[in-house]
């Protein structure tokens, strides 16, 4: 019986060990990708909303840019949506950039180049603190060069534009916070649609997102919701037959899904 007992013992105390664990479970925050172009006011009030409304604290990390003033702006339009703190940070302080990023509910990065900011945090390890801000439940929220390092394969902007060409649209690693899908930016406006459609052939287990100007995407798990002005374009290869092709040759497949959504409307990607 003593056996029994502490057999029992044992078995209750994992049991409330995993129920603890289940019920202080921090869930992944929310990404707010957007397309470039003016970030309106509707896009604003949700993600400052997602972050915590007016006891958000923003970390501004302006890296895609290399202009002097780069992040200001970001700075004074979160300041101004109500967050209680927003600061822009640098990266050459490494230990300062991390207390940031660590205190930060809402982790912001604007337009530029995506292989500058790339570039600029490699080697810093400021990539997994982001990682695991977020799956603490930071909001991560970017526009343009900010929404294409969301990916896992990043869409440098080298690509075959007037093609559909395999192997035209030259990526590298990016953040990895939305693996799953190959997000692209300015998408109506500056006509992308080849070099979404050339990746999605080339790696068709990846969905392509295309996020025109002044739009959005919330992502919340797997689903998928759209604000903003424009059109979201989503272009899934899962079940697509994609046919074997030459790096440079036109590429071609079949069974190829294609999505096209506005504001209010929102999809599962699963």
């Amino acid at each position: 019986m003593p056996g029994h007992r502490r057999l029992q013992l044992v078995l209750i105390a994992a049991l409330v060990f995993f129920l603890h664990a289940a019920f202080f479970a921090q869930t992944p925050g929310a990404l707010v990708v957007v397309g470039g172009g003016t970030v309106g006011p509707e896009i604003i009030a949700r993600t400052i909303e997602l972050a915590g409304g007016k006891s958000a604290v923003v970390a501004v990390l302006p890296q895609a840019s290399a202009t002097a003033d780069a992040g200001d702006s970001g700075v004074a339009m979160w300041l101004k949506a109500g967050a209680r703190e927003a600061s822009k940070v640098t990266f050459t302080d490494r230990a300062a950039a991390r207390d940031a990023i660590q205190r930060a509910t809402l982790i912001w990065i604007p337009g530029g180049q995506q292989s500058r900011f790339m570039d600029a945090i490699a080697g810093t390890g400021l990539d997994e603190v982001i990682r695991a801000r977020r799956n603490a439940g930071a909001v991560v929220a970017g526009s343009s060069a900010g929404a294409a390092v969301m990916s896992k394969v990043m869409i440098t902007g080298d690509a075959d534009l007037k093609n559909v060409t395999a192997g035209g649209t030259v990526t590298r690693d990016g953040l990895g916070l939305w693996p799953e899908v190959i997000a692209d930016q300015h998408f109506l406006q500056r006509q992308r649609n080849n070099r979404l459609v050339s990746a999605v052939l080339d790696r068709p287990t990846l969905v392509g997102v295309g996020i025109d100007e002044g739009t959005a995407v919330v992502v919340q798990g797997s689903r998928i919701e759209v604000i903003g002005k424009s059109s979201v374009i989503v272009i899934d290869g899962r079940g697509a037959k994609a046919l074997a092709t030459a790096k440079g040759a036109t590429a071609a497949g079949t069974g190829l899904t294609l999505h096209v959504l506005r504001a209010g409307m929102s999809l599962d990607l699963r």
